[in-house]
């Protein structure tokens, strides 16, 4: 039998990065604690969320470059690891194609072998069947789910207007976010925005969520997963704009403490993403991939 992880894998991690993520997405402020929101920071809020859901959207029309460093502890200058991939969207979710650590190499250092496999996939996808439909079905599922826990924090949590700050040229406004004691979580995962709060950050010009600061304020149980996260575990993501109107990560840093199955573990990892490059939903990506297969001397593949 093989011994449990002491880690949490990607779909534990995810689960709670998502919660955390979701903590700041505002769907309502509340102008203070004690005071409800007027209209106009209804309708304010309403543009973010909305904002939201369309550059998550977009993002799946672009590649780009994750780089993640791996420390010991969260106070470590130097990463005990680091791990490269190129992401690109194939429709139904992303392919990672591992790359050099190098951070000078070009985008092209995919090898032809993986250039093939997502050649493949992509001339799969793009073509019209019962399995593709099956596919973009699963994928639209997942994607409403996280809609609709984007939606809930609505009444999940209470918004503060703190102040006010300069990112470079930018203004932002920035923003206390705690559990609405109010709130009656109905699933697992929104029952983890029980247990969060923190900090936000909301371009002003754009009404673009610019950065997200969150802390686990109580031991957080996964019990699906039979695991647990420590309070005091901490994410934060800072976001930019990479293309005219589309805003998306550019930094994400998280250090979580917990256990699993009895065993404890410490995750600290700091993720840049850079390169983004719009490539276009599948038909339109597969014409690029083909291109760059030829200059990298792999075989070409029709549909």
């Amino acid at each position: 039998m093989r011994p449990p992880s002491r880690h949490l894998n990607s779909q534990e991690r995810g689960t709670l990065l998502l919660a955390l993520l979701l903590s700041g997405a505002p769907c309502v402020a509340q102008e203070t604690a004690k005071t409800p929101p007027s209209e106009q920071a209804k309708e304010l809020f309403g543009r973010v969320i909305s904002n939201q859901k369309r550059d998550e959207e977009t993002l799946d029309l672009f590649e780009r470059v994750q780089r993640v460093e791996i420390r010991k502890t969260g106070s470590e200058a130097t990463p005990s690891e680091i791990k490269v991939w190129r992401l690109f969207p194939t429709g139904t979710g992303v392919a990672k194609i591992p790359l050099s650590n190098d951070a000078n190499l070009s985008r092209n250092e995919a090898t032809p072998a993986e250039l093939e496999k997502l050649e493949k996939y992509l001339s799969w996808i793009a073509e019209e069947g019962t399995a593709q439909k099956d596919a973009y079905a699963k994928f639209e599922r997942k994607r409403k789910e996280r809609f609709e826990l984007i939606q809930a924090t609505h009444d999940a949590f209470i918004f503060t207007l703190e102040g006010h700050e300069r990112r470079g040229e930018r203004s932002l406004a920035k923003y206390s976010l705690v559990p609405n004691p109010k709130y009656k979580p109905t699933t697992r995962n929104t029952m983890l925005f029980t247990k969060v709060r923190g900090t936000l950050w909301i371009d002003e010009q754009s009404l673009e969520l610019a950065k997200i600061d969150g802390v686990v304020t109580e031991d957080v149980s996964l019990a699906l997963f039979l695991a647990k996260v420590y309070r005091g575990s901490h994410f934060m993501q800072e976001r930019y704009e990479i293309a005219p109107g589309v805003w998306e990560p550019t930094f994400e840093q998280y250090d979580f403490d917990g256990r699993k199955y009895l065993i404890p573990f410490s995750i600290h990892e700091r993720t840049f993403y850079t390169r983004y490059k719009r490539v276009g939903p599948p038909k339109e990506a597969l014409g690029g991939v083909r291109a760059e297969l030829g200059k990298t001397g792999g075989s070409r593949s029709d549909p």
